[in-house]
């Protein structure tokens, strides 16, 4: 009898995120399942690490580790640096009426 074990690495949605209609279908449905802040930021943090950081962290502005930080778990960004992510990733915040 062998004893094998498998060895598994954590999962991180960001390795299956390959283009901008990705990542925009990963923001919307975050965005369907509620209405809380930090999944937005996470979301959009999966998305940044999908790509480049550090050069969306340059052309948000921000340095590499506070990119990283703010959309963090347990990061609270600004709208403005939500704006300016969403901008510099290639997606366009949209509203739709509720009612």
């Amino acid at each position: 009898m062998t004893n094998t074990t498998e060895k598994f690495s954590p999962y991180d949605s960001s390795d299956y995120l390959s283009d901008f209609g990705d990542a925009a279908e990963y923001l919307a449905a975050t965005l369907e399942h509620g209405d809380d802040p930090a999944l937005v930021a996470q979301a959009l943090g999966t998305i940044a690490r999908a790509g480049n950081l550090s050069e969306l962290a340059r052309r948000v502005g921000m340095s590499r580790e506070g990119l990283y930080k703010a959309l963090s778990v347990n990061g609270n960004p600004s709208f403005a640096t939500i704006v300016k992510v969403t901008k510099a990733l290639g997606l366009r915040l949209h509203f739709d009426s509720a009612a």
